[in-house]
């Protein structure tokens, strides 16, 4: 059975985090959990995530519905959109919503971190695909992400931030936590004179190791040995890539 407890305080704990590593702002962010019984923790709206106590978080039905909350409290506006991750992805249990600055300039320059570049990255995440502009708290976000879902872990959201799912919220946000790190050397790296992919052989060593770590979740480095499929990263044996 598990420990209701022990999960809403994760959620807390991640969302202090965000906080203090100011990838949220004001009443910015959102956190959730699904449950064993289907059923959804999410983070209320209007409430900074510096402020998150196991209290003030609402229990939701997988359609939305609230189920239990304090009064005054009502889940994040962004629920839509982790309510598609849980409906697309039945091995996904967390989801993280956030404002990271590194990685959001690449959503606010509509750049997707389409580049195999850093060694960590490209064995537990791969590229990070930018999903198309949606008006935030309605269909349009879920609808812009549903089409990646099913290949990737990590999203940038056009001019609003970045998304990352995992099997449990602490897998989601380190996931978050790795992407907005490889955003800011990716961006000190194109400051030095070019961002440069590794070599197609290393990258494919790189995805090999997942499996030996134990790696859950979806990667979309496979296309890049899809012979169907056109290379479109450059390597370290290609010209810079300035992204």
């Amino acid at each position: 059975m598990q420990n209701i407890n022990k999960i809403k305080d994760e959620i807390c704990d991640v969302c202090h985090k965000m906080w203090q590593l100011g990838w949220v702002a004001a009443n910015d962010g959102n956190v959730s959990v699904k449950l064993d019984d289907g059923n959804i923790i999410a983070t209320p709206t209007g409430i900074s995530k510096s402020f998150i106590t196991p209290e003030k978080l609402v229990l939701l039905d997988s359609k939305g519905n609230i189920l239990e909350a304090n009064d005054g409290y009502r889940p994040s506006s962004e629920i839509k959109m982790h309510l598609k991750c849980y409906e697309k992805r039945e091995d996904v249990f967390g989801v993280i919503h956030a404002h990271p600055p590194g990685a959001t300039g690449f959503a606010v320059a509509h750049k997707a971190m389409d580049m195999y570049n850093m060694i960590e990255d490209v064995a537990v995440i791969g590229s990070v695909p930018l999903t198309p502009y949606g008006t935030p708290s309605t269909v349009e976000v879920p609808n812009a992400i549903e089409p990646y879902l099913e290949e990737h872990d990590v999203m940038l959201l056009e001019n609003h931030g970045a998304l990352a799912v995992g099997s449990d919220v602490m897998t989601a946000f380190y996931r978050m936590e790795s992407l907005e790190l490889w955003a800011k050397i990716t961006i000190n790296a194109v400051i030095l004179g070019g961002s440069r992919d590794i070599s197609r052989d290393n990258i494919k060593k790189l995805i090999d190791l997942r499996g030996y770590y134990r790696v859950t979740g979806r990667h979309p480095g496979y296309k890049v040995f899809n012979p169907d499929d056109q290379m479109l990263h450059k390597t370290d044996n290609d010209d810079k890539n300035n992204i």
